[in-house]
């Protein structure tokens, strides 16, 4: 059968000799960083639209910032509020997708008369920067991207949906025994068109904690995720960070009855559990263990602010009021933010901070870094 030529063939090719020249199989923390990052063909380097509240127009799903500018307006509290006390005046974006959190931030800053003298934005994505440029033109003396680290940084660091874009390694529990899923090729399937599919290998690699009962079970390990945080640690001189992102703590994330993993796929805002098909042309994500990122924050000398749901967050910074004054539209797409069955409850925010401990507005009510 002759495969149509799509954006996902020439990627899928580019995978192929990648688990050749490392023997057959390749884990897939390294087929998922190939999928979303490789230059000009993954998921993330490409043109397509991604970003947006409507299938009809390209995207592939919707974020806070694209829903409602009253996300970032909230978040611009805290932001003020973290900039004053660590006496720093710069904002860290990562992964900034579409600009639209940043620009709001900066529009919402500055009519509050916050000084913010310089906005980096982290993201490895070209075509994604191009779109940043040109939506925040009129910051252009004010907002910089960097693809790498400088070797110390201060201020405030945001990251929304950004921790669950980090590869992940997969683990499952088979017939009782531990080992890491990976992919290979298989050249030979039924229709001739060659496939991507999984194959376990044995592994000293475990969850890091027991998982009850005796049943298969399929979980992720967050070695990438965690590594961006001491690196995080490692530059921050003064500041404070913010992200938002949807997973759990960690006796939640290794819960008996969680044995499918959380690994999940989108495309024209539909969800699937399958990151082996339509390769490059979906995003691939994974919930985030909350407990894993702040162990690794407090190991490197980040101190933890707080922990809780993205709808209390939200609340303590003040959306009622912004809310209060919003069109009835707005006040209908903000309830999304801090609805249990949208993305209230399952999205949470964890503060982390280098330098002092401070009482971090956000986190004044419903804190949860106990469950942590």
């Amino acid at each position: 059968m002759k495969i149509p030529y799509s954006l996902t063939n020439p990627l899928s090719a580019h995978i192929a000799q990648a688990i050749a020249a490392q023997g057959g199989w390749v884990g897939f923390d390294t087929f998922m960083a190939q999928a979303l990052y490789t230059p000009g063909l993954g998921y993330y380097a490409h043109d397509s639209t991604k970003f947006g509240a409507m299938p009809g127009a390209g995207s592939d799903f919707v974020t806070a910032p694209e829903m409602t500018p009253l996300f970032a307006q909230t978040l611009a509290f805290q932001v003020a509020q973290a900039l004053q006390v660590t006496q720093t005046s710069e904002v860290w974006e990562f992964g900034a997708g579409s600009g639209a959190l940043a620009l709001q931030l900066l529009d919402t800053l500055a009519a509050r008369g916050q000084a913010v003298t310089r906005y980096t934005i982290v993201d490895v994505s070209g075509s994604l920067r191009a779109r940043q440029q040109h939506r925040l033109e009129k910051y252009a003396d004010t907002v910089r991207w960097v693809s790498a680290l400088p070797d110390t940084m201060q201020g405030v660091v945001i990251g929304n949906e950004v921790l669950d874009a980090m590869p992940v390694k997969l683990l499952a529990r088979v017939n009782g025994v531990w080992l890491e899923r990976g992919v290979v090729l298989d050249t030979s399937p039924q229709d001739g068109c060659p496939v991507f599919i999984w194959q376990d290998r044995a592994t000293a690699l475990r969850p890091p904690v027991e998982v009850e009962g005796p049943h298969d079970y399929l979980t992720e390990i967050h070695p990438q995720g965690e590594s961006f945080v001491r690196t995080l640690a490692d530059k921050l001189t003064v500041g404070a960070a913010f992200l938002v992102d949807y997973g759990f703590p960690e006796a939640e994330y290794y819960h008996p009855q969680r044995y499918m993993g959380t690994v999940m796929c989108h495309q024209n805002h539909l969800s699937d559990p399958d990151p082996l098909a339509d390769v490059g042309l979906k995003d691939i994500t994974a919930h985030v263990n909350f407990t894993g990122i702040a162990l690794a924050a407090q190991e490197a000398d980040l101190g933890v602010l707080g922990y809780c749901t993205q709808a209390r967050f939200l609340i303590n910074c003040g959306l009622g009021p912004l809310l209060d004054g919003a069109p009835l539209a707005e006040r209908v797409s903000a309830q999304r933010l801090i609805m249990e069955h949208e993305m209230g409850e399952l999205f949470k925010v964890i503060g982390l901070y280098k330098g002092a401990p401070w009482d971090a507005i956000g986190f004044a009510q419903g804190d949860r870094t106990h469950t942590l």
